[in-house]
């Protein structure tokens, strides 16, 4: 699913009154309905509600939110603040149409004498919405502290007034509604992929409200959102007269003393991921654990007992996956860089491999083209030698590195960040917090080494490994909870995710 920016969202909405065609008060109106039947479900007609208006098209949704919530038999309070007399055209019909349509209605232009707000009270916030370019302040910043602080529960109409559709860097978050759901026209905004201004969304729900299906499927964006449907058209057919050689041959560089268990999860996944035949290269200690616990792969042992020591031989390998659990020795380091260069295959770098990088810059430049790298947020400001205030400078950052590189960077998290070499960004729409468990990244790394191995390139590989293992936790998490899951039971439900893109 295509993402759009802020510019683009109001393209869309235009587009589509010129080219439905549709007033714009009458598109309002449409998404007003979709609004107000979303809250009748939630809250029953009991529920007093107020609502705080902008001067904006965002107000006018809430004020004709006002009026259809009235016709329901709703007790509404409706509060328009118009503080330079000035109001947009729709937003300026919408509250002459809301007289003597509500139990109160204010317009607010000076003083504002804020309404008690009780707990068993609705506030559904239309201030502002994703035009908003800089972070509020005054009198509507003192609003949303109160709105905050009120025991009241709070719906936002498309995105919480004070939040901005992408970068929020520089705002200022005491100063944004915390609402309890959001919701949004169309699609997620790309400011709710970011952990750190999730807090505000509370519950999403997306309304669709017939926006001009020929802008979105002609609009050029660099975001999107894959969904089950954009994996499943990623998934290769398996022939029927195919065997162990024909899909693929990966091998798997991980582990030192003890940490076996890095190198087993990742060899584990890239065996559940389709892979034909896995070779793990390990230290010499390894070796009873690895045959043990993973039959089905080969063991190439290092000539050092406890680490990865020197640089081996892929010539024969589809894919390489390097970096779980190696250790940052020095040794381990000079080695790590000679593999990089040597290997002719698609690689996968994660973990220590990324610890090492971070710890050696100077190496980055020597990286081959279209690697994958794999990092969570404190690895890549480990790699990039900076903190970073807000997620969205990280994301950044992230895609900024990925194109000097020329590589695949996968920014793990909730919604983890495909950037691609191109510049275009691929978020993902599976997975929860019962992942954030010791071994998840090894399992994803094992994944998408496998599915190299198995055929697919690059980009389809991560794109596909970051769904299904997400995938994967969802449906753990849903037999065995958030709580207990840990990374063996992410690759243990690998063949049912597969079995749900089949």
């Amino acid at each position: 699913m295509k993402l759009f920016t802020a510019g683009q969202l109001k393209e869309l909405d235009q587009y589509t009154i010129e080219h439905e065609p549709i007033k714009s008060i009458d598109l309002m109106e449409r998404a007003a309905k979709c609004i107000t039947r979303a809250i009748t479900e939630e809250w029953s007609s009991q529920t007093p509600v107020v609502v705080f208006a902008g001067p904006g098209n965002n107000g006018g949704d809430a004020l004709a939110v006002a009026r259809l919530l009235h016709d329901e038999g709703y007790h509404v309070s409706a509060y328009l603040f118009n503080i330079y007399n000035k109001l947009s055209d729709d937003c300026t019909i919408n509250r002459d149409r809301l007289t003597n349509k509500v139990d109160t209605f204010v317009e607010v232009t000076k003083e504002f004498d804020p309404p008690q707000l009780e707990a068993n009270m609705l506030v559904i916030d239309g201030l502002f919405g994703t035009g908003l370019n800089k972070p509020l302040s005054g009198g509507f910043a003192s609003l949303v502290k109160y709105i905050n602080q009120s025991p009241a529960q709070v719906v936002s109409i498309d995105i919480p007034s004070g939040l901005m559709c992408e970068d929020n860097s520089n705002n200022i978050h005491a100063n944004i509604v915390q609402a309890d759901m959001t919701l949004t026209i169309h699609t997620r905004k790309i400011s709710f992929f970011f952990a750190d201004t999730q807090q505000y969304i509370g519950k999403l729900r997306i309304l669709n409200i017939g926006l001009s299906q020929q802008y979105i499927e002609n609009a050029q964006t660099q975001y999107s959102m894959l969904e089950a449907d954009d994996a499943k058209a990623l998934m290769l057919k398996r022939d029927d007269f195919t065997h162990k050689g024909s899909m693929g041959h990966a091998m798997i560089i991980a582990g030192s003393y003890g940490m076996s268990g890095a190198a087993i999860l990742a060899a584990r996944a890239c065996l559940r991921a389709g892979a034909g035949k896995l070779t793990v290269h390990t230290p010499r200690n390894n070796y009873a654990v690895m045959q043990m616990s993973i039959p089905e792969a080969m063991v190439q042992l290092d000539n050092d007992n406890t680490r990865f020591s020197e640089s081996v031989d892929t010539s024969e390998c589809d894919a390489l996956g390097i970096g779980p659990g190696i250790g940052t020795a020095e040794e381990t380091a000079i080695a790590l860089i000679g593999q990089l260069r040597r290997t002719k295959a698609p690689i996968v770098a994660d973990a220590d491999a990324l610890n090492i990088l971070a710890s050696h810059r100077a190496w980055m430049q020597q990286l081959p083209k279209e690697i994958i790298l794999t990092p969570h947020p404190k690895e890549m400001e480990r790699l990039d030698g900076n903190h970073y205030s807000s997620d969205f400078e990280l994301f950044s950052k992230a895609r900024d590195l990925s194109r000097h590189l020329q590589a695949y960077i996968l920014l793990k998290g909730h919604h983890s960040a495909l950037c691609l070499p191109d510049g275009q960004v691929v978020f993902n729409s599976t997975g929860n917090s019962g992942m954030a468990t010791a071994g998840s990244g090894d399992v994803l790394t094992g994944i998408i080494t496998g599915l190299l191995a198995r055929g697919y390139q690059q980009a389809a590989a991560c794109k596909l490994g970051m769904y299904l293992h997400g995938l994967a936790g969802d449906l753990a998490a849903k037999d065995l909870g958030k709580e207990s899951l840990m990374a063996g039971d992410i690759i243990q439900y690998l063949p049912k995710a597969f079995l749900e893109l089949e």
